[in-house]
């Protein structure tokens, strides 16, 4: 019982000239059509190399108004002339940054989970290389509501300004 989709016969072709040389939508072709999406005319369209529009035929007497724009000032930003400076002012150094002291997190031993042991309430941060047979998670008490256990939980979501501040202690940016 399946339909049958008409297919593009020479009449439905020359339809479709037509109503696209009309200026018709690719949409209002597809309803006229019947049967076809409007993709499918916007294929047969490309395929035949329709892509072009007739230009509509203006309406006589009415030409279209111009715009008229006011002329742009140009904007000039006064200059900036730098106070004489002895040298002295001169070899100003800014002063050392701090080092950053990061707290290490202090971690528990893995009970070597494997992908197919893990459990909701399981720890799920990977140790390892995947693509080895060492590979396993982490397996410990997870957070309730997150992923990871106490010690992975705080590598894992630092706040934003921590994460800045290691990226630059480490040579990063």
């Amino acid at each position: 019982m399946a339909e049958t989709v008409p297919g593009w016969s020479d009449e439905r072709v020359d339809l479709l000239r037509r109503l696209w040389e009309d200026g018709l939508s690719a949409s209002q072709i597809a309803t006229q059509l019947g049967g076809v999406t409007r993709n499918a005319v916007i294929g047969k369209v490309h395929r035949l190399g329709l892509s072009g529009r007739v230009k509509s035929a203006e309406t006589p007497g009415v030409s279209p108004r111009k715009v008229v724009r006011e002329p742009e000032l140009e904007v000039v930003a006064p200059a900036i002339v730098a106070p004489d400076l002895d040298d002295a002012a001169v070899a100003f150094e800014a002063p050392a940054a701090a080092p950053v002291v990061v707290a290490p997190v202090a971690l528990t031993l893995s009970r070597r989970v494997t992908i197919m042991d893990l459990r909701e309430s399981m720890c799920r941060w990977p140790i390892g290389d995947p693509t080895s047979p060492d590979f396993h998670y982490c397996g410990d008490r997870s957070i309730t509501g997150l992923p990871y256990c106490t010690a992975h939980a705080q590598i894992a979501y630092q706040p934003a300004a921590e994460r800045k501040r290691d990226r630059r202690v480490g040579g990063f940016r």
